[in-house]
């Protein structure tokens, strides 16, 4: 199987500012990201944060610009007459017992249609990947976003309780639940047989685990800054891959060599994209750290990626 590599110039500057005047330092957003993964704690975040005033930038600014403001993000309405959401639960007999997720299907759907699992980041079903789910049914799919944190009551409605309860779960439960949530909709009565998955961040190593799990029985799967499954599982790995990766993202990358070598070993096939200049997280249109160009253009990629291999 072929592996392809995109070979973009890597840029060196830091993401364009929501104030060109006093752009936001990329420690910011390197701090975030180590907040939003629990390497630190709120206090020290904000701490660290509270060092950059002395250049002129105000806490208003520099946390309204890292943390998400899910009004703003929206890019499909729950009203769009084009699609119909409901929620499903489903069994997960080595999970937590019963998983639930936001379903959504075109309006006009006659027949089945190719199916897609789409995965949170480690904070729950918040809005954005919500929006996720009905830009994929508006582009023809069956779209199923599984809420890891319905044992507890669902996602409570910002991003600080959820990250905090998703952590107080068990990890390996949490896993038995995507892995439950992928076979009810490759499934489901309205499925075609063709499963694909896309995650963000904790979602996007699912995805990596989904594909070394699954075997067969996934056809399609889009990392996005998402790590890779445990080393002795990678060798099962059948599914073709599109891999999403930020130059910026360190933390994330530190295991993208490593990865892509073991995919190319074992003969997946695979497709790896950096995207110059952008931030973990640069697909979340909710936060500062959103890259439009380099979103959309990751985007219109998935949904290539996943006409070719669902259709």
């Amino acid at each position: 199987m072929q592996h392809q590599e995109t070979n973009q110039p890597l840029a060196n500057q830091p993401l364009e500012a929501v104030d060109a005047a006093r752009p936001i330092p990329q420690e910011a957003f390197d701090w975030y990201d180590e907040y939003a993964h629990g390497l630190i704690d709120r206090r020290t975040f904000l701490a660290r944060l509270s060092t950059l005033t002395a250049v002129g930038l105000t806490m208003g600014t520099l946390t309204s610009a890292l943390m998400p403001n899910y009004a703003e993000a929206e890019q499909v309405s729950f009203n769009d007459a084009s699609i119909k959401a409901t929620y499903e639960t489903f069994p997960s007999p080595k999970g937590h017992g019963e998983g639930k997720g936001y379903f959504v299907v075109p309006a006009e759907l006659k027949g089945k249609a190719p199916v897609v699992l789409v995965i949170h980041e480690n904070r729950g079903l918040n809005p954005y990947v919500k929006d996720v789910a009905r830009r994929l049914a508006k582009a023809g799919y069956i779209a199923f976003a599984p809420d890891a944190l319905h044992p507890l009551g669902g996602y409570p409605g910002n991003d600080d309780e959820g990250r905090s309860m998703q952590s107080s779960l068990d990890r390996a439960k949490i896993e038995e639940d995507f892995v439950a949530a992928a076979k009810f909709l490759k499934g489901h009565e309205l499925s075609t047989g063709k499963l694909g998955a896309v995650g963000f961040c904790f979602g996007g190593y699912v995805v990596n685990m989904l594909a070394a799990t699954l075997g067969d029985d996934l056809d399609a799967g889009v990392p996005f800054y998402g790590t890779p499954a445990a080393a002795e599982l990678q060798k099962n790995i059948t599914a073709p891959l599109l891999l999403q990766y930020a130059e910026l993202d360190a933390r994330v990358n530190a295991s993208k060599e490593d990865y892509e070598k073991s995919l190319s070993a074992n003969d997946v096939d695979y497709t790896s994209h950096i995207y110059p200049g952008a931030n973990h997280g640069f697909h979340n249109d909710s936060t500062g750290r959103y890259d439009e160009a380099q979103a959309e253009l990751a985007w219109s990629r998935t949904l290539a990626f996943f006409e070719l291999y669902l259709s």
